[in-house]
């Protein structure tokens, strides 16, 4: 079996990541515009962190 790629695609050229925060029961992610999302997390404090730390990228 062959490994795909799981990498996000990027925004196009001079677009930028836009993040928000998603609550999903008592968990809540992240996600952003390009598709990428983060893992769910019981603190809204460490999804704002996971967003903030894929913007950065």
């Amino acid at each position: 079996m062959t490994q795909q790629d799981r990498s996000a695609p990027t925004p196009a050229d001079g677009e930028a990541h836009r993040t928000s925060t998603v609550e999903r029961g008592p968990f809540c992610l992240a996600r952003c515009t390009c598709g990428w999302h983060g893992p769910a997390r019981r603190a809204r404090s460490l999804a704002r962190a996971d967003a903030a730390d894929h913007a950065h990228d």
